[in-house]
């Protein structure tokens, strides 16, 4: 008789999941094998975290082992984040487990040709036209930031919102207008959603093309492609509604979370993500790069993940 005591679990596909949940003030565990949330009065709240691309822990959360066992199990990216996701402090890495990817990645990168045209694919896809010929990588940043800042502007008039300018002091949150919080903290979900994807393709988060230096360059190359469908709408539609007495009453941190939420089920985007990853790298022209031909395989060969590419075994 065959033995089932051990059925090795399989990772859902990225595009069939749901995006993303914060929590905050609780033990996240595994009890009675269900990955659940233990608040301080010992009440349990299952998480479904096979299904989810993205977990967020906020201040107040701890994590046993077993949870970030089971989590990395199923490909699910934990990230721990400050107060209302304004800050990443750390992340878990369920994917990334494609060196053919990676190299990939970083040979489009290095190749200085290679990347100004992924830069001008990402520019068309951002703002629906040609970027202007004739121009550099860092005068193509230029351009985008100057016309960034007049989106901003266009949806706070859009929405009747008095908007200064993308500006806050981060020790000093509380402080920050209505507006400059749900940006930041639609934006942290973007980002959340977007790091997960990538990970599960099996790319690498800091090699970016447009950004360049930072841990998650690559994921604000990809987010902001879709920062002024998803995240930037979500944020200020929110505050719009708040501002018109037809919130929640929750803080708006909470409230622009869920249209994002809403909104990135709706769109579709996990979807998109990794399909449109694999255009945009195509785009540097160059030919992604074969296997080489000494490559010897492991004297135990491992089963294959289920999943998607980055998911590891």
């Amino acid at each position: 008789m065959a033995d089932t005591s051990y059925i090795p679990l399989r990772p859902i596909p990225m595009k069939e999941r749901s995006g993303i949940i914060f929590l905050q003030y609780g033990q996240l565990d595994v009890l009675d094998s269900a990955f659940v949330l233990v608040d301080v009065n010992g009440v349990r709240t299952q998480i479904p975290v096979g299904g989810l691309a993205c977990i967020m822990l906020e201040p107040g959360t701890r994590v046993s082992h077993a949870a970030v066992v089971l989590a990395a199990q199923v490909g699910c990216l934990l990230v721990w984040v400050g107060e209302g996701g304004v800050r990443l402090y750390a992340s878990g890495q369920p994917g990334g487990a494609r060196a053919d990817k990676l190299l990939y990645q970083a040979r489009v990168a290095l190749d200085e040709t290679a990347r100004l045209n992924v830069v001008r694919d990402m520019y068309r896809r951002r703002f629906g036209e040609d970027a202007p010929s004739r121009r550099s990588v860092d005068q193509l940043r230029g351009m985008e930031g100057a016309r960034v800042r007049e989106m901003y502007k266009l949806l706070a008039q859009r929405h009747g919102i008095n908007w200064n300018a993308r500006n806050y002091d981060r020790k000093e949150w509380d402080s920050a207008d209505s507006a400059n919080r749900a940006l930041s903290s639609a934006t942290a979900c973007l980002y959340g959603l977007t790091e997960a994807a990538m990970l599960a393709a099996g790319y690498a988060p800091a090699i970016g093309f447009l950004h360049r230096g930072k841990p998650l360059s690559f994921v604000y190359d990809i987010a902001d492609i879709y920062k002024f469908e998803t995240a930037a709408p979500a944020a200020f539609e929110t505050v719009a509604k708040i501002n018109k007495g037809k919130g929640d009453g929750s803080p708006v941190e909470r409230q622009v979370r869920i249209a994002c939420r809403d909104l990135f089920r709706r769109t579709g985007l996990l979807d998109k993500i990794i399909p449109d990853i694999e255009e945009i790298l195509h785009a540097g022209g160059l030919d992604p790069p074969t296997e080489a031909p000494e490559a010897a395989d492991p004297a135990i060969p491992r089963e294959e993940a289920g999943g998607d590419d980055g998911h590891r075994g």
